[in-house]
């Protein structure tokens, strides 16, 4: 092998690693069996929630995943490989991948990595079941609120009682 095609590879394994350590989650899924329009979709529906697709050769994807740092991730990138990452939203891929999943049987999760960890299937499918960032807030809004809303009332019902003699 030539020397440039060596230097080539070694670039784009690079360029993996760096996906990897920009990566806030990634879920790496076996997509044999799906139809084009099943993954145009995927991707459509991925690459609007923030997260990047792509199929990479096993090789190249155990070279750079030793050389960012995640062992164990060697048994999962076997057979047809295909790998979403995000940059931005820990829980998008996984979440997007689980609906996948279920809605197509060809689809099938590996693993994957999340914060910078390796994580098993179970955890992975864990991890699809939290809501997206949003949602979580919504939830912190609505807890962080209720110790207000029953003051409110608690002065509301203070009140109401000392107007009741007076009247």
């Amino acid at each position: 092998m030539s020397e440039a095609v060596i230097a080539k590879k070694a670039e784009l394994v690079d360029g993996i690693v760096e996906q990897f350590n920009n990566a806030k989650s990634a879920v790496v899924v076996d997509y044999l069996g799906l139809t084009v329009a099943e993954v145009t979709e995927l991707r459509k529906e991925l690459r609007d929630a923030g997260v990047k697709m792509e199929v990479i050769k096993n090789t190249y994807l155990r070279r750079a995943a030793d050389k960012a740092g995640y062992e164990g991730l060697d048994d999962v990138f076997v057979g047809p490989t295909a790998i979403a990452f995000s940059d931005e939203d820990v829980v998008a891929p996984a979440r997007i991948m689980a609906k996948y999943a279920k809605k197509i049987e060809a689809l099938e999760i590996k693993g994957g990595m999340i914060e910078g960890k390796v994580a098993s299937l179970d955890q992975i499918n864990e991890l699809a079941t939290l809501p997206d960032h949003d949602g979580l807030l919504s939830m912190l809004l609505s807890v962080l609120q209720a110790p207000v809303r029953n003051v409110a009332y608690a002065v509301k019902a203070v009140a109401d009682s000392k107007e009741e003699p007076a009247a």
